[in-house]
């Protein structure tokens, strides 16, 4: 399933596998020229220019499945010059150094560009941790200084921020991550084409001016050539606000893989879900089979649409199918969708 949101969309989400395959998501920016995953297990189905995009990764914990990837998208990038950001629990920057410390880079510093890694991890006590790794340094270990993570957000830019709850998983923390888009400009080109103005990178100027919060008498710059010649003209920023734009709530974008059904985790999730747009949620075994569900600490499809259920989530995809059920499919689905709509008596 591919997610654009309403009217003109900034971003796509979807699942990097089919519901068998390694968890992911990911979420392309398409006007950013830049992509961010959640998880990094198998990558094999994302194209080269598409890893080559990805500008920020979320791992929600380590275990291989999740984080296997990492060397894939590591072969691709390197040389580019954007470099990459990792996210992930407690102990993560040892672990992506392991990793980086298995290879031999006799070569790396002396490629014509520098890539270099951070990695940020989120401690027990809320905050982040940080250290980078630079290809011109043979990709050891450099520390940074430490970063607050004030209501579990690890990033947050201009259209956009990423937040996190960690959930128990068998004694470790697993990651939850909510992806949230800023406020949503729309362009009226009827009100444009009104007032005699075109379309064109203006308008993005105009909007990152109101992201920014400049003043209302903020000039704004619009040039174009038209058949009597050149055409410039500077309009204050509250009058273009005002006349051209539409604002929309963002769209939120959730993922939830690898959680015990306790109650801890499930309080947890009621707040950290409600009203999202779109749940990306793991429906590993059936409800027939909760008490394994609860001996692997994972959840079953009808806990994980019980979960989407109480959160009040707008859409929702079930994934992270144990293999056990290759061929019965749509039991899990029907099971997830009873539990979410409650169509049904509970099973089992």
């Amino acid at each position: 399933m591919v997610f654009s949101p309403p009217m003109r969309p900034i971003f796509d989400a979807a699942l990097v596998n089919r519901t068998f395959g390694d968890p992911g998501v990911l979420i392309d920016l398409k006007f950013e020229r830049r992509a961010i995953l959640l998880d990094i297990g198998d990558v094999s189905s994302l194209p080269t220019r598409t890893l080559l995009r990805v500008s920020d990764v979320f791992v929600s914990h380590t275990h291989m499945d999740h984080f296997a990837g990492f060397d894939r998208l590591l072969r691709v990038c390197l040389g580019r010059d954007t470099g990459v950001q990792l996210y992930g629990p407690a102990g993560f920057i040892a672990q992506v150094g392991h990793k980086l410390a298995a290879y031999t880079w006799n070569l790396v510093e002396n490629y014509e560009t520098d890539f270099v890694i951070r990695v940020h991890e989120l401690g027990a006590d809320g905050r982040m941790q940080r250290a980078q790794f630079r290809s011109r340094a043979r990709f050891e270990r450099e520390p940074m200084p430490d970063q607050e993570a004030p209501e579990g957000v690890l990033l947050e830019s201009s259209s956009f921020r990423v937040r996190t709850v960690p959930l128990e998983h068998h004694g470790i923390a697993s990651l939850a991550f909510a992806f949230e888009e800023r406020t949503h400009m729309n362009v009226w080109k009827n009100r444009l084409e009104a007032l005699g103005l075109p379309t064109g990178p203006w308008l993005t100027r105009l909007k990152e001016q109101v992201r920014a919060g400049a003043p209302d008498d903020t000039p704004i710059s619009v040039h174009w050539r038209t058949r009597d010649g050149p055409r410039d003209v500077a309009i204050p920023l509250g009058e273009l606000r005002a006349k051209v734009l539409e604002f929309l709530p963002g769209q939120r974008v959730c993922y939830v893989t690898d959680a015990a059904d306790s109650p801890r985790n499930r309080e947890l999730l009621a707040s950290f879900l409600r009203d999202a747009d779109l749940l990306f949620i793991e429906a590993v075994f059936l409800e027939a089979d909760r008490q394994h569900a609860a001996r692997k600490a994972h959840l079953t499809a009808h806990a994980a649409g019980e979960i989407a259920r109480a959160a009040g989530v707008r859409a929702a995809v079930p994934f992270h199918f144990s293999p056990r059920y290759l061929g019965r499919e749509d039991e899990l689905r029907r099971e997830f969708e009873s539990a979410w709509r409650k169509t049904e008596t509970a099973p089992g």
